[in-house]
C-alpha cells in the first residue's frame, strides 16, 4: 500500500513538472497582440523597451522636423514670399488650424482601414515628400530673389506665383503627415507594453515620461539650430536637414519592425461606424412614436437572447 501510494506520488510530480514548461510558455506569450507575421508574439522576444527606442527616436526627428517649420513659418512668409504681417499671420493661423484638425481623419483611416503601424509609415513617407517639396520651393525662391537683388529690377522681388503655389501646397502635404501620424505613433508606443503584466505597467508608465522628455528634445534642437541656420544660413538647408532626419528616422522604426507588438482588438467594429449606425437608425425612426421605438428596442433583446441560447445549445450537443 506504501509503495503503490509513493509511486503515485512520484508519477504525480513528473507530471507537474512536465506541465510546469506548458506554463511558463503560455504566461510568456501576450494576449491581444501579434508579431509583424500575424504569429502570437512572446514577450522575451518582442515589445517593451526595444520597440520603444525606435519608436521614441523617430518621435525626436519628427518633433524637429515639425517645430522646425512652424517656430519660424511666418518669417518666411514676411521675407522671401514678401507678405504682409497680416496676410502671414491669417496663413499661419489656417495651417496651424488644419495640421491640428486633420488627426481626426488620420485616427479614422488608421482605425478602419490600414491600423497604426501602416498609417505611420504612410503619413511619414507624405511628410517627407512634403519637406522635400518645401526644401525646392525654398531653393527656387532663393535663386528668384538672387536674381532680383543683382539686376535691382523690383518687379523680379516678387515671388512667381508658381513659386508661392509650390510652398503651401508643400507646407499642407506635411500638415497631412502629421494628421496621419500624431494620433497613431504614441498609441503604437504603448502597445509596445502589456497593462496586464506587473513589471510591464510600471516599465509603460516610465515610457511615457521619455516620450515627453523627447519631445522636449526635439523641439529645443528645433529652436535652436534650425531657426538660426534659418535665419543666417539658407532656408533651403534649414528645411532640407528636417527632410534628411526625418528619412533617416523612418528607416530606424522601419528596423524595429520585427520586435513590434500589433494591438489585436476583439471588436474590429470601428466606433466612426457605430455613430453612423446612430445617426442613420435616428433618422430612420424620426417618424416613428417614442413607444414604438421602446417596444422594438425590448424585442432585440429577447431575440439576441434567443440566439445566444441557441448557440449555447449547439455548443453543448
Amino acid at each position: 500500500m506504501t509503495i503503490s501510494h509513493l509511486s503515485s506520488i512520484s508519477s504525480g510530480t513528473e507530471r507537474s513538472s512536465a506541465a510546469t514548461p506548458l506554463i511558463e510558455a503560455a504566461d510568456d506569450s501576450v494576449n491581444g497582440a501579434v508579431d509583424y507575421d500575424g504569429n502570437p508574439v512572446h514577450r522575451s522576444t518582442s515589445g517593451g523597451w526595444r520597440s520603444a527606442s525606435f519608436i521614441i527616436a523617430m518621435e525626436v526627428a519628427e518633433r524637429f522636423a515639425y517645430f522646425g517649420i512652424c517656430s519660424n513659418l511666418i518669417t518666411y512668409l514676411t521675407g522671401p514670399l514678401g507678405q504682409s504681417t497680416a496676410s502671414a499671420a491669417a496663413n499661419v493661423n489656417t495651417w496651424s488650424g488644419t495640421a491640428a484638425l486633420l488627426p481626426l481623419l488620420g485616427a479614422f483611416v488608421a482605425d478602419s482601414f490600414l491600423g497604426r503601424y501602416r498609417t505611420i509609415v504612410a503619413a511619414s513617407l507624405v511628410n517627407i515628400l512634403g519637406l522635400s517639396m518645401l526644401t525646392l520651393a525654398a531653393k527656387l525662391t532663393s535663386a528668384n530673389l538672387h536674381d532680383c537683388q543683382s539686376t535691382k529690377n523690383v518687379s523680379l522681388c516678387a515671388p512667381p506665383r508658381f513659386l508661392v503655389t509650390l510652398f503651401f501646397f508643400s507646407v499642407y502635404l506635411v500638415a497631412v503627415g502629421q494628421g496621419g501620424y500624431k494620433p497613431c505613433v504614441q498609441a503604437f508606443g504603448g502597445d509596445q507594453f502589456d497593462g496586464q503584466d506587473l513589471e510591464e505597467s510600471k516599465t509603460k508608465s516610465s515610457f511615457f515620461n521619455w516620450w515627453y522628455f523627447s519631445i522636449s528634445v526635439g523641439v529645443t534642437m528645433a529652436l535652436i539650430v534650425l531657426v538660426y541656420i534659418q535665419e543666417n544660413l539658407s532656408w533651403s538647408l534649414g528645411f532640407g536637414i528636417p527632410c534628411i532626419v526625418l528619412v533617416a528616422s523612418l528607416l530606424v522604426f522601419l528596423l524595429g519592425s520585427r520586435t513590434y507588438r500589433f494591438s489585436v482588438k476583439e471588436n474590429n467594429k470601428n466606433p466612426f461606424m457605430r455613430i453612423g449606425q446612430v445617426i442613420v437608425r435616428a433618422i430612420k425612426n424620426r417618424h416613428h412614436t417614442p413607444s414604438a421605438i421602446s417596444s422594438e428596442e425590448d424585442a432585440c433583446p429577447s431575440g439576441v437572447n434567443a440566439r445566444n441560447n441557441s448557440s449555447k445549445r449547439n455548443n453543448k450537443n
